[in-house]
């Protein structure tokens, strides 16, 4: 590897390098929390009565979402299937207790389970609402809204196969049913009709809310993570942070900062967070409006879906049907929604017809291309081998067969470069200090041995992607949270946490807090290894004959080390599998062409300090002059 070679990968080590940095020292602002449950004038105010639809009339009150509407003695039907428990209060229909049977929020098995959706009135509210907006000639008190008290008709408790029903008679000649049903993961069906038994014809429309009341307590604010409102729109996926939905234009018919998207087929639009979402899938395949809302005064972040104006004949019925997500980002699930919109074995539903993009709510990030396809072998050797770790094993093994065309080229080319060097040395010696004449004389010599000096550089230019794209993975999926490996690395979605400090736990004090300064410092065993890996790999070809670039490659895999350490686990795990891989391709390709590595010479150099004497004296040798010249 000539110095072309290691200036350009020196710059992109320095390049990564500098990004991490920025982003370890100076990491995203946090933001003022404030309590968006304290209920003032001024938030009443402004969130009285009713949404709007596109057909309602322009001066109605504008959302149905009043930040002291639910008290905690309101009537409720219980939620129990085998993933959900949590209740549906009958306080406007509203599903707004959730909680996730299969998740905890610690490794330990005894800490709380994950509480998605909880009332207002509780810390941080979050709930799913849905309700009528009248048109024509009636009121909004002629339709249910969030303060409507609905009966339970039908039903005891919401379970798999056992949906409930709930009634409300405005006592003007409306009758509203709604039908809640959910199948065995986190998919809620939601069935309203309307029994017109006057004798005049009506107008109204459906619209389902997901709302929350300030930001999520755990946001987690970086910047490779989406966490806000995500949404499709006709096959146009949205993302927008909670920061950039409280700085939507105003709205004067929203009443508040908001953005309306009108859809002619098909979409969806709700909150995401790390490892969880609360979605609302309209019907598939006909127009409805998606809006995003945010209200300043109550600190209300909103998402709606809004279905076109009805007209309700005497003595006629209309449906509408709609669906809820509310749970974990799992692959396969999410996967089925989309392809067939429901489970294999659910109840069936009007509305379960297959969600286009929905596997799109998961946040892939800008290398989707890479990172879709990596999720998906890694899911499916995880699936064969029953070990996450393993399985990031074999996908790095499957990684490094894909590019070995190119690291062949790579090392052969790196092989001949070394066979160069005697002509190379020669070369300079004739040249001199005319740099034009080395650089043609270079590319002569290039051109005749079939020599490409940048090859060495492909396999690493190839890699900064799929590290990426592999670091996005472990990061926001949830199949890697708590996905244990072996011994001491329980959560391959998290740092290592052994330390140095307590001697790898063989002492009998604590490791170093997560995030504190000494665990910066006292780093665990797998960043250790990276290290060790990263060295030995440098150790295949002499340090550069320039001291600069030799005490920085010198230095090079310690910092990356302690860079690095605090990535999570599996990420670090990949990297020290690459590593070793690559010394062990690039060992035996340079051998079989005649460059045999001197491993353990390099290593013995590179504990020698060339004497100050030598070093002077060759620093104070004139230039050479090339011949021809005087």
């Amino acid at each position: 590897m000539d110095d072309q070679n290691k200036n350009l990968i020196l710059a992109t080590a320095l390049s990564f390098l500098v990004i991490l940095g920025w982003f370890f020292l100076f990491p995203p602002p946090e933001e003022p929390v404030v309590d968006p449950n304290a209920p003032t004038v001024a938030a009443i105010e402004a969130v009285p009565g009713q949404a709007v639809t596109p057909s309602a009339v322009p001066d109605a009150p504008l959302s149905p979402v009043a930040p002291d509407a639910v008290l905690p003695e309101t009537p409720r039907v219980a939620i129990d299937t085998p993933r959900l428990q949590g209740s549906i209060s009958l306080l406007g229909g509203r599903i707004d207790d959730l909680s996730l049977k299969t998740y905890r929020e610690t490794l330990d098995p005894a800490s709380d389970i994950v509480r998605l959706l909880s009332p207002v009135g509780q810390p941080n509210a979050y709930y799913a609402l849905y309700g009528w907006t009248p048109g024509g000639a009636l009121g909004f008190e002629d339709v249910p809204g969030a303060n409507t008290t609905w009966t339970l008709v039908e039903g005891e408790t919401l379970g798999v196969g056992a949906p409930v029903t709930l009634r409300w008679d405005n006592g003007s000649g409306l009758v509203f049913t709604r039908r809640i049903s959910v199948d065995d993961h986190y998919m809620f069906s939601i069935d309203q009709s309307v029994q017109n038994t006057t004798g005049e014809a009506v107008s109204l429309a459906s619209y389902g809310i997901v709302a929350r009341h300030g930001e999520p307590l755990n946001l987690q604010n970086f910047f490779v993570l989406h966490e806000g409102v995500v949404g499709r729109t006709d096959g146009e996926l949205a993302e927008t942070k909670y920061d950039d939905v409280a700085e939507l234009p105003q709205v004067a018919r929203e009443g508040a900062l908001a953005e309306v998207r009108e859809a002619s087929t098909d979409g969806w639009i709700g909150f995401t967070d790390k490892y969880w979402m609360t979605t609302l899938i309209p019907t598939q395949g006909k127009p409805f409006t998606s809006v995003t809302k945010y209200v300043p005064g109550a600190d209300i972040y909103q998402t709606e879906t809004r279905e076109p104006l009805l007209t309700v004949a005497p003595g006629a019925t209309v449906e509408t049907n709609s669906r809820l997500f509310a749970g974990a980002k799992e692959w396969v699930t999410i996967r089925a929604y989309q392809n067939d919109g429901a489970l294999e074995g659910a109840p069936a539903s009007a509305s379960a017809t297959p969600i286009p993009g929905f596997v799109d709510s998961i946040d892939w990030g800008w290398f989707f291309f890479f990172t879709k396809p990596i999720f998906a072998v890694l899911h499916w050797l995880n699936a064969q081998i029953g070990n996450m770790g393993l399985a990031i094993i074999a996908l790095t093994l499957v990684l490094k067969g894909l590019v070995l065309p190119l690291s062949y080229k790579s090392y052969v080319s790196m092989a001949r470069m070394k066979e160069l060097q005697p002509e190379m040395e020669a070369l300079r010696e004739r040249a001199g200090d005319d740099k034009q004449l080395m650089q043609r004389e270079m590319m002569r010599l290039y051109k005749e041995k079939k020599v490409n000096p940048a090859a060495g550089c492909l396999p690493i230019l190839i890699q900064i992607p799929i590290f990426f794209s592999l670091y996005k993975v472990i990061f926001v999926t949830i199949e890697l949270r708590h996905a244990p490996f072996f011994g001491w690395l329980k959560d391959l979605s998290a740092p290592d946490p052994s330390s140095i400090f307590n001697f790898f736990g063989l002492a009998p004090w604590a490791a170093p807090e997560p995030g504190s300064t000494l665990a910066l410092i006292f780093i665990g065993v797998l960043p250790i290894l990276l290290g060790i890996s990263m060295w030995l790999q440098q150790k295949l070809n002499p340090a550069p004959t320039d001291q600069a670039q030799a005490m920085i490659f010198a230095w090079m895999p310690w910092v990356f080390m302690f860079m690095l350490g605090h990535f999570a686990s599996g990420l670090v795990l990949y990297w020290i599998t690459n590593n070793l891989i690559t010394f062990t391709q690039q060992n035996l390709i340079m051998r079989s062409h005649g460059a045999k590595p001197d491993i353990f010479g390099n290593i013995k150099a590179g504990f020698k300090k060339k004497p100050a004497v030598a070093k002077a004296a060759n620093d104070a040798k004139p230039p050479k002059t090339p011949p021809g010249k005087k």
